[in-house]
């Protein structure tokens, strides 16, 4: 079933630029041909970082949804479809109002060389400036300093979640380097909400942030989270919250309930709200517990869970996640891109891997095939296997181990796929 975005999408993939030269000149051309939609956007909350981007925005839409309030998101990439990268005052954008939002900047463009990425990012900035809203939620797609994403001249907010090392051939190959890349989102004089950091990456914030007069709310100085018997307790100089622990699972989403906290208190949101967005937030594929669907029939009375995080602290967070759960062998489930670290990320989760079944992922040209993923899971110490699809892995380590958990992890692309299949 094709319908209109879907054929627009794909004539958009063609006119990728032969090498991607990380330059915002053909995002700035193409948004004056569109009449500069970027400057009357509602005011923006703009969101850098290399993990827990989207985390950290669902939870800030959750927060200011609770205050009343309309929120347009865009975060990337989508799971399942397109549509869900915007998000037109808290409703996806609608199959019509896509395919003429795309229709209109592929016309504006011509056949001038641009970015998927790009192209999609004009179109979401104009669809977001055309409906009311009270604010903008942007997720940055890659860097920060020269992302598609970094075009408004005055957000009323910048968030940093935490940065490690990944996309190191675009970013540089060194923290310092790569927070210098995410620490291109400051503006003048606009405050940023710091998650927690390593010492480099922290210095170089720092630096930045002095530079431009941005007044930094930085995790452990001026604001903390952390967790105390079972609760979320976040403390800052208005005072303290009690809350329930983040409904996103994993000791991570701690820093990332912190980061959105602190900037919904900023933003002069009350308990109610700050509840709220630790209580209703949702983003899928993040240790998400499927509970309906042919994979979840397939997998009998084992527990199924799915995870997109594709990095070494992608690895770590699962890692610490899976620590804190019930007791119960867990089998992976695991299909990589060939771009990723997957040593890196096989080494946190080694020590809580029961076994790991090896998948490519279906329809991408970069994914590693099974048999290298096999190799890379037995070098890092786990007892693996090869399957020729997510469903036979699963149907396999069904009858193999019943009530075990069995975890669908490596790729946001993996995961995608599985929520397509899955309906």
């Amino acid at each position: 079933m094709s319908n209109g975005s879907d054929q627009i999408l794909a004539r958009m993939m063609a006119l990728h630029p032969k090498i991607i030269d990380l330059t915002l000149d053909r995002v700035w051309r193409l948004l004056a041909a569109l009449g500069h939609p970027e400057g009357r956007l509602p005011p923006v909350i703009h969101i850098a970082g290399t993990n827990g981007k989207g985390s950290t925005q669902a939870m800030i839409r959750a927060g200011l949804e609770a205050m009343g309030k309309a929120v347009h998101a865009y975060t990337s990439p989508h799971l399942a479809r397109f549509h869900e990268r915007i998000r037109l005052a808290g409703e996806l954008i609608s199959e019509p109002q896509l395919t003429e939002i795309l229709a209109e900047c592929e016309a504006a463009n011509g056949d001038i060389p641009i970015t998927y990425f790009e192209i999609t990012t004009c179109a979401a900035l104009l669809a977001f400036a055309r409906c009311p809203a009270d604010y903008t939620l942007l997720e940055v797609g890659l860097g920060g300093r020269l992302d598609a994403t970094n075009v408004v001249a005055r957000p009323r907010l910048t968030i940093l979640t935490p940065i490690s090392l990944d996309h190191q051939q675009y970013l540089g190959e060194t923290l310092p380097e790569i927070a210098g890349e995410k620490a291109g989102i400051l503006k003048r004089g606009v405050p940023c909400i710091v998650g927690p950091q390593a010492a480099a990456a922290m210095a170089v914030i720092e630096a930045r942030a002095a530079e431009l007069g941005a007044p930094l709310l930085a995790a452990g100085r001026h604001w903390q989270a952390f967790e105390e018997r079972g609760r979320l307790i976040f403390q800052d100089e208005t005072g303290l919250l009690d809350l329930p622990l983040p409904n996103l699972p994993g000791p991570h989403q701690i820093d990332n309930g912190g980061a959105a906290l602190a900037a919904l208190r900023h933003l002069g949101a009350d308990a109610a709200a700050c509840e709220a967005a630790v209580t209703r937030a949702d983003w899928p594929a993040r240790m998400q517990r499927l509970r309906h669907g042919p994979l979840v029939e397939a997998a009998g009375d084992c527990e199924l869970w799915l995870d997109g995080g594709h990095n070494p602290a992608g690895g770590e967070a699962v890692a610490a996640t899976l620590a804190r759960m019930p007791r119960k062998p867990t089998h992976l489930v695991l299909g990589m891109l060939n771009t990723k670290d997957i040593a890196g990320y096989l080494r946190p989760v080694a020590a809580v891997a029961a076994s790991l079944t090896a998948v490519s992922i279906p329809g991408e040209s970069n994914t590693l095939s099974a048999e290298q993923t096999r190799d890379a899971a037995r070098r890092a110490g786990i007892e693996a296997a090869t399957a020729e699809s997510v469903g036979a892995a699963v149907r396999r380590i069904a009858a193999a181990a019943p009530g075990a958990r069995i975890l669908i992890c490596g790729s946001l692309y993996l995961a995608g796929h599985v929520l397509r299949e899955n309906g």
